[in-house]
């Protein structure tokens, strides 16, 4: 069994050699696991996955699936590939934690690239973990209590803002969903939840509260908690949705780029009152 890491970055991201059969094997889950806790991006490059493959690697580390778009994603704007939600593509040019639309969010997104756009389509990645950890300790206060408004169709439109009227109206048939903007985790730890879903703060001015959420976001996004990924085909891209937001670099959206996304479902809401609530 080959098993070796490496840091790509010094707050977040961890580069892992080992085969295909270790990985199918789901031994070293519990391994991966940690370092999506630790990391929050694991790489995997040099290992050729089918998607049979890649849904049973998935399932090493939980259930899988995505209630709205299947087991397997395809993250393309050809319509022939993705014929249903291929417009919702334009968001991922944005910072965003995946799926703010509801509660309890996917625990790990994994995505294995198929095919490339000659230019861009790098992905970031950032670290709200280590964003929340650096945070003044003024900032930690003001923020503590904050809820704070998400609507996905805002990400989106940043990145299509000239969108047919009829797509417009699509997004806005999207639910709003409140979340605290500090998400305290089982685990005792706590990071952001921000991106540019975050739309406003309940009970604070329109003005003041989206000044104050673009502060935020301009702090997590600052280089010493990022990591830029340059794919090449194949490449296996993990991260822990819980405590990281992730954007695409521009590229020419009619270059054929193709990657397959699978999620590990989660069981952790963005608001543990919530699960209070329901127990």
């Amino acid at each position: 069994m080959t098993f070796k890491t490496t840091d790509v970055a010094p707050r977040i991201g961890v580069q892992v050699e080992t085969d295909l059969d270790t990985l199918l094997s789901g031994s070293v889950a519990d391994d991966l696991r940690e370092l999506l806790e630790t990391r929050s991006v694991v790489v995997i490059r040099g290992i050729e996955m089918t998607d049979a493959q890649q849904l049973a690697f998935t399932g090493t580390f939980g259930s899988l699936g995505d209630a709205d778009v299947g087991t397997i994603y395809k993250v393309s704007f050809d319509k022939r590939e993705n014929p249903l939600h291929a417009d919702y593509n334009y968001g991922n040019f944005s910072w965003h934690i995946d799926r703010t639309d509801i509660d309890v969010p996917p625990f790990a997104t994994m995505l294995i690239a198929r095919r490339l756009a000659p230019v861009g389509g790098e992905t970031e990645f950032a670290n709200l973990y280590a964003a929340y950890e650096d945070l003044p300790d003024d900032d930690k206060r003001l923020i503590e209590n904050l809820r704070v408004v998400h609507h996905i169709g805002a990400a989106t439109r940043l990145g299509y803002p000239d969108a047919p009227e009829e797509l417009k109206a699509l997004w806005r048939t999207r639910p709003s969903v409140v979340h605290p903007l500090v998400w305290r985790h089982r685990s005792g730890r706590r990071s952001l939840i921000t991106g540019t879903t975050a739309i406003e703060v309940v009970g604070m001015d329109p003005a003041v509260g989206k000044a104050l959420l673009d502060r935020i976001l301009r702090w997590s996004e600052r280089p010493e908690y990022r990591y830029l990924h340059k794919w090449q085909v194949g490449d296996i891209v993990i991260w822990n949705n819980t405590g990281t937001m992730h954007r695409v670099r521009p590229y020419d959206i009619r270059a054929g780029r193709l990657l397959d996304r699978t999620v590990v479902v989660g069981d952790e809401p963005f608001d543990p009152a919530r699960e209070l609530a329901r127990a």
